[in-house]
């Protein structure tokens, strides 16, 4: 269990080429609620963190935050993921200094096995035409400018009994549809008690889960 020394950042190893940073997200003591919203995966204060840390540059105007559940990967699955826009400037009067900011919530029963590779099937076309993850990389990819950011909220599932971790394969199918990994957010589901952290477990996760992971990606303008 993680002790409270560990909201600094340290290095993580999930690149070969070189360390990428991983950060660790508390909740204040004034953050009453840690229970995601209904269908999402991170609490509020998160997603208010989020917006305050991704969206907000000083001097300038806030880049719009554009947050979707995803509950399947199907056919037509851009039709049944709903999707809510955090506005900066509800009367367009002012334009933003850089793209939207994209911030996916992935229920569980999505997300790939550790092993997958995510590749496309024989009935699948190329690119953003294509099902599962790397077709909605490739859209959204699309979707988001050269400066825009992606960001991936997901928890580990359990596998055969055992926690396993899917990250792997989803920042594999971003990288190959342009996007850059740029970091690891662990968003702990508990609270700071002396020098250790006590669990919230969150209702209908694995039991001993007490953290979701938040990946930051940026798009690549010549991808």
């Amino acid at each position: 269990m993680p002790k409270a020394h560990d909201r600094r950042s340290a290095s993580s190893n999930s690149s070969a080429s070189r360390p990428l940073p991983t950060t660790i997200w508390l909740p204040n003591p004034n953050d009453p609620e840690h229970v995601p919203a209904p269908e999402g995966v991170l609490p509020v204060w998160a997603i208010d963190r989020i917006r305050a840390e991704f969206s907000h540059r000083p001097g300038h105007v806030p880049a719009p935050l554009i947050t979707i559940r995803i509950h399947d990967t199907g056919p037509g699955m851009d039709a049944r993921t709903r999707s809510v826009t955090y506005a900066t400037d509800p009367s367009g009067a002012s334009r933003p200094s850089r793209g939207p900011v994209l911030l996916a919530e992935l229920h569980p029963d999505t997300l790939p096995a550790p092993d997958d590779t995510l590749l496309p099937n024989a009935d699948d076309m190329p690119g953003a035409m294509e099902n599962g993850w790397p077709g909605f990389f490739h859209r959204a990819h699309r979707l988001l400018p050269g400066d825009g950011l992606l960001l991936l909220a997901a928890r580990q599932r359990r596998d055969a009994g055992r926690l396993t971790d899917p990250l792997g394969p989803l920042i594999a199918a971003a990288r190959t549809a342009g996007f850059s990994y740029l970091q690891h957010i662990v968003i702990v589901h508990g609270h700071p008690s002396g020098d250790r952290i006590e669990p919230t477990p969150i209702e209908g996760a694995p039991p001993g889960l007490i953290h979701s992971d938040l990946l930051v990606l940026s798009a690549i303008a010549s991808a």
